[in-house]
């Protein structure tokens, strides 16, 4: 998963992919907009002034990655009156450096960054903003404000939250109850702070006692592995909390080996295969928790409205916000098909 900062900006909508629906849907002030499906722009959005889009973003080595590269190339495609400069992702920061400095080069009207290192890549937004150029920063954020007009972003304090409180309702009425938790990778921030929202949340359930952690690398091996430990070393858990849907696959290869089933798991991310199993209802997943790729059709549309000096439609502004925390929706079996076409593989 991509690393971020704790910057938390505007709530916006009840389900992930609602600043999509918004966005896509009304990126004018003009009376009469209507909110659109989530997968396509509004029939009555006609088109506006031409806009060239330079999109940036990291290498795709995880699916969550890959999922991003493909809803920024499937929005761009949805609007006549949007050309995509999308670069080869790299994970190199002076690489992916000399990438938007190639785009700043070529005058695009907009950029959408998704840089591999926030910190590393901060003075190129900087050179891009000074050239009149509007950056919309995804995802992992920049050092300084002054480095793009807006921030769109996960929410993964929001992550733990939501997944502890959906664990804790589960488990509300049982005594003694014990959970476990398989964590990404501990050097990076957004893991801390998934771990910090899924013990507040614990805190409103005092029959529930977190008994073991571990932290994983965000890969199926790692899952797998760790997974297997975590099983080894307690017997009787009630529910497990895995903060990557990606290494949730190698979690749930351990988990039906060990013949486990004693127990209710949540995913984290929103990956298809993930989505499957919690429609299937056959196994212990039985919800994971959102940290939306559909952020980077957003950022298109973001991109998009301040190429045409447009704002958000349903917001009285006539500027787009400076930036837009996405809502971390829980899916379990309830609402798994609303969300089915935006999982990633």
């Amino acid at each position: 998963m991509p690393e971020l900062t704790s910057r938390r900006g505007l709530l916006f909508g009840s389900a992930a992919i609602g600043a999509g629906a918004l966005l896509a849907g009304c990126t004018s002030n003009e009376s009469g907009d209507e909110p659109a499906a989530n997968d396509k722009p509004a029939a009555d959005d006609k088109p506006g002034k031409p806009v060239t889009i330079g999109f940036a973003g990291p290498q795709a080595d995880h699916g969550w990655l890959n999922a991003i590269n493909d809803n920024a190339k499937s929005r761009a495609k949805k609007y006549s009156d949007v050309t995509l400069e999308i670069t080869e992702g790299s994970n190199d920061t002076a690489a992916q450096i000399g990438q938007i400095e190639t785009l700043i080069n070529k005058k695009v009207d907009v950029l959408v960054i998704l840089p591999a290192d926030g910190k590393a890549l901060t003075q190129v937004g900087l050179k891009a903003m000074r050239a009149g150029i509007p950056v919309v920063n995804l995802d992992r954020i920049f050092n300084s404000p002054q480095a793009y007009r807006c921030w769109i972003g996960g929410d993964n304090y929001g992550m733990g939250l939501n997944a502890g409180h959906y664990i804790g309702e589960q488990l509300k009425g049982k005594s003694g109850a014990r959970v476990i938790e398989l964590a990404g990778l501990d050097n990076l921030e957004l893991t801390q702070q998934r771990t910090q929202g899924f013990d507040d949340a614990l805190k409103n359930y005092p029959n529930i006692k977190k008994v073991a952690r571990q932290a994983a690398e965000f890969t199926v091996e790692s899952g797998q592995a760790k997974m297997a430990q975590l099983l080894q070393a307690q017997s009787n858990f009630d529910a497990v909390w895995n903060h990557d849907d990606d290494q949730g696959v190698g979690a749930l290869r351990a988990i039906e080996q060990a013949g486990r089933d004693d127990f209710l798991m949540v995913g984290g991310a929103g990956a298809l295969s993930a989505f499957q199993a919690i429609k299937q209802d056959s196994g212990v997943l039985k919800a994971t928790v959102l940290y939306p790729p559909t952020m980077a059709a957003s950022a298109i549309d973001l991109a998009r409205a301040l190429g045409q000096g447009k704002g958000v439609g349903g917001l009285a502004e006539f500027e787009i916000p400076a930036s837009l925390t996405l809502y971390s929706a829980v899916v379990d079996k309830t609402n798994v098909d609303q969300y089915m076409s935006t999982g990633f593989k």
